[in-house]
């Protein structure tokens, strides 16, 4: 843990590890766009300038031979896929990366690093491909913490390799696949360097901050940090992890068929509350996921978003301008602890309630107004405009509703209090058959649409 501070005051820069398009989005994939969307809100909740670079893998084994597979150009697939991925970060609400470079859009820049590699020893070619030498780095192991005798790059033993441990930079060209031209023979860029070459075209030789999963500290990071620095740049100065999505104690893997893609998602949930799921975890703690824990998640975005709607009826519209909680200040500053932020919002939310119910419409929109702020850095604001897509009549429908249910509510509570129990038992029949879902909380009844 250490203290951020920017190159440059007022700014930020950001590279985020983005999606190998190989195949339709899951939540797995998704988790990290969502979790460095958060910290570029974050970040830029102030007015500061943050730039995200969030690159696409598009040329890579997996989508040549998925490609192939299914009878169709490699380019095509992965550009089919791309456009998958854009949509569940946008259905999301995901802001757009400042830029979103593709790894074949930067052979030039690949090559140019590969031969600054060379001249200072760091690289060398074996019959069109070429390779890093892990021994000519010292450094080599600093971020993952490995030593460099267990190091193994999983990738396929090969002939001419100096060291089992040397990863590939450069492959050179097999029959059949798409290759480009260097000077040391057609072929095309190995994965760890596409994102170095990358990163440093759109940030600089050093920028502030590399993300990505938590399985891509090694070999990736490792190497994407190591043949940068070998180079010459600065790269990354703070280095970003989110853990992973798994299913029965599983990472979520196309290659253990436990996928749970975002369109089958979006059959059963919102997209806000699908968000809200993902964000409301800290970054660096595992999602197991389950149908009863996003559930749970429906369950408590719908009191934030219910009681926003109730003092926006009430009191005419909330404006994103609040002040936000000390204590979500605090929680986010600390590593980005959702977990503490999204129990700060909901706290401000029990306290709204208890001033809507005490008639001090004051209170209560203030404490609407923080709520939206902090929402908003979530990236779940109820009332944003991506959330809140609800025509004037739908909202003068749900104002109705509200006095309505508002006016059984107080009914039910005094015949309670009357012990007339057959009464309050009828009323609660009458609304869970209007599909009108009741929890009885400290501040009183509060109530959500089963289905909106």
């Amino acid at each position: 843990m250490r203290e951020f501070h920017p190159q440059v005051n007022g700014t930020a820069s950001i590279y985020v590890c983005g999606a190998t398009v190989q195949g339709v989005p899951h939540i797995g994939h998704v988790r990290s766009g969502l979790n460095f969307d958060v910290l570029r809100r974050w970040l830029a909740r102030d007015g500061a300038d943050v730039t995200l670079v969030r690159n696409v893998t598009d040329i890579d084994d997996k989508i040549l031979t998925k490609a192939a597979d299914h009878g169709r150009p490699w380019w095509e697939w992965a550009y089919t896929h791309e456009r998958a991925f854009d949509d569940a970060y946008d259905v999301l609400g995901c802001l757009p990366p400042s830029y979103s470079p593709r790894a074949t859009g930067h052979i030039t820049q690949m090559v140019e690093l590969m031969q600054r590699l060379i001249d200072k020893g760091h690289a060398y070619d074996v019959d069109g491909d070429v390779y890093f030498d892990v021994r000519s780095f010292p450094e080599y192991g600093a971020l993952s913490g490995r030593r460099i005798e267990d190091q193994q790059q999983g990738e396929t033993e090969v002939r001419g390799k100096r060291d089992p441990r040397d990863f590939t930079l450069w492959k050179a060209a097999k029959p059949g696949e798409p290759s480009w031209p260097t000077p040391w023979g057609n072929g095309r860029p190995g994965w760890h360097l596409e994102c170095s070459a990358m990163a440093t075209t759109y940030l600089g030789s050093t920028f502030d901050i590399h993300g990505g999963g938590l399985d891509l500290i090694f070999p990736h990071h490792e190497n994407e940090q190591a043949q940068s620095r070998a180079a010459g740049d600065g790269f990354a100065n703070y280095w970003m992890h989110n853990y992973w999505v798994t299913f029965a104690g599983e990472k979520m893997s196309k290659s253990l068929d436990n996928t749970v893609s975002i369109p089958a998602m979006l059959e059963q949930v919102r997209a806000q509350e699908l968000r809200y799921y993902l964000v409301a975890p800290h970054y660096r703690s595992h999602i197991e996921y389950s149908e009863e824990a996003l559930q749970e998640a429906v369950t408590s975005y719908g009191r934030i978003e219910s009681f926003l709607r109730r003092v926006a009826e009430r009191v005419g519209p909330i404006e994103l301008r609040g002040d936000m909680c000390p204590d979500f200040v605090v929680a986010m500053d600390n590593d980005l602890s959702t977990p503490q932020a999204v129990a700060a919002l909901h706290n401000k939310v029990r306290q709204g309630n208890t001033a809507l119910a005490d008639g001090d419409h004051d209170a209560a929109r203030a404490a609407a107004e923080c709520v939206r702020r902090m929402a908003d850095i979530l990236g779940v604001d109820p009332l944003s405009p991506k959330w809140n897509d609800q025509s004037p009549a739908d909202l003068g429908m749900r104002q109705a509703l509200t006095t309505l249910v508002d006016r059984l509510l107080v009914e039910r509570q005094e015949a309670r209090k009357s012990r007339d129990f057959a009464r309050s038992d009828a009323l609660r029949d009458q609304l869970h058959d209007a599909g009108i879902a009741v929890e009885d909380t400290p501040d009183g009844p509060q109530w959500t649409l089963k289905d909106d």
